[in-house]
């Protein structure tokens, strides 16, 4: 097992990687009160439910559950409300604690419950995908969909502790798979180089499931996340960097239906566009380009996305959370390996970056 901490004062948690983790044991300090609900949804509760309420119990706690349908399209408020439901009608108080067995959608929502329930309750993240594992289950982000634009209703609620079992990942579509190894590629693209190189080594290995490459990269991921956001929690800078293809992608997401692409894919293809406008800005070669989209490919991810009206297309990003002032900034490459945020760019170019991406 390995150990990484997210280094944030007082609120301080560790992330704990490995293989048939031990809940019981790992979870003990860092559940305060007496009531756990476990929040998660209808493909995983059947694998791995068992075993926390199991655990859980066997320490004393009362434990409660929610199970929610599985798939982007429920990370909605109606869903969000029946957590709340939950909660109430199991009598917990403020010293419960809301445990997210699941992937991203699921640690969105239970975690953006756990920050609202009764101004604020603890939060444990169980994340059963690889991009959970590598992203979202870190850093303290939750929320939900609105039909108007993809996570636009949410809190910043940090968890007590991060149970990354890399056994859970058996049960993974390789879809799913291949979306969390999008979010890997992310971390490589935007800040070391040296991690692109050994994932064009060792993409093989981690497509076919090799566990000890697949611990490795979700470490290193964790690495780049718990540092960048303890140097920025509230994404004021440098945390904006780990949207790179996020804007490009989250139009891509909800102009098509949340859930009919997984957001890994839409980021794949995101990150396509930003590096295409980023070579036509000058800033990378047309080589860094198809370096970006050979990667890509090899994770059996897209590198383009089916027609979308670029006025609809533009109408979605301008609803990005980075967008300040009216003005769109955008995560964009300075070389492979160094991203930036900028709002310096011609929209000429992005529009080409986008169109040239599409298919169909």
């Amino acid at each position: 097992m390995q150990t990484l901490h997210v280094e944030l004062g007082e609120r301080r948690y560790p992330i704990f990687i490995g293989s048939q983790l031990d809940p019981k044991q790992l979870l003990e300090p860092y559940i305060h009160g007496q009531q756990v609900m476990i929040v998660s949804n209808e493909t995983v509760a059947p694998l791995y439910l068992s075993h926390y309420q199991e655990a859980l119990k066997s320490l004393g706690k009362t434990v409660a559950t929610c199970i929610l349908p599985d798939g982007e399209k429920y990370k909605d408020i109606q869903h969000l409300n029946l957590i709340f439901d939950a909660l109430l009608e199991a009598g917990f108080n403020r010293d419960c604690t809301v445990l997210a067995l699941g992937g991203g959608v699921i640690g969105d929502m239970a975690g953006f419950a756990s920050a609202c329930f009764q101004r604020g309750v603890y939060f444990v993240q169980v994340p059963t995908t690889l991009l959970s594992q590598v992203d979202s289950s870190v850093g303290g982000k939750t929320g939900i969909n609105h039909p108007l634009g993809k996570n636009m209703l949410g809190a910043f609620q940090q968890p007590q502790v991060v149970l990354a079992d890399m056994a859970q990942l058996d049960t993974l579509p390789d879809r799913e798979l291949s979306a969390g190894l999008s979010e890997v590629i992310k971390y490589a693209l935007l800040g070391d180089a040296d991690f692109l190189v050994w994932l064009e080594q060792n993409m093989d290995g981690l497509i076919g499931r090799d566990a000890e490459l697949l611990a490795e990269a979700v470490y290193r991921s964790c690495a780049h996340k718990a540092r960048i956001v303890a140097n920025d929690e509230k994404e004021q800078g440098e945390r904006a960097l780990l949207n790179l293809g996020h804007t490009f992608g989250h139009a891509i997401e909800s102009y098509l239906g949340y859930g009919t692409w997984l957001h890994g894919e839409a980021v794949a293809t995101g990150m396509v566009m930003a590096a295409d406008l980023s070579q036509r800005l000058g800033w990378i070669s047309s080589d860094d380009v198809e370096r970006t989209k050979k990667i890509i490919q090899r994770a059996n991810l897209p590198i383009s996305c089916p027609k979308i009206p670029l006025d609809e297309f533009l109408g979605y990003m301008a609803h990005d959370k980075k967008v300040l002032n009216g003005q769109l900034r955008l995560v964009l490459l300075k070389q492979l390996g160094q991203a930036v945020i900028t709002k310096d760019f011609d929209v000429e170019l992005m529009k080409q970056a986008i169109l040239a991406n599409q298919h169909g």
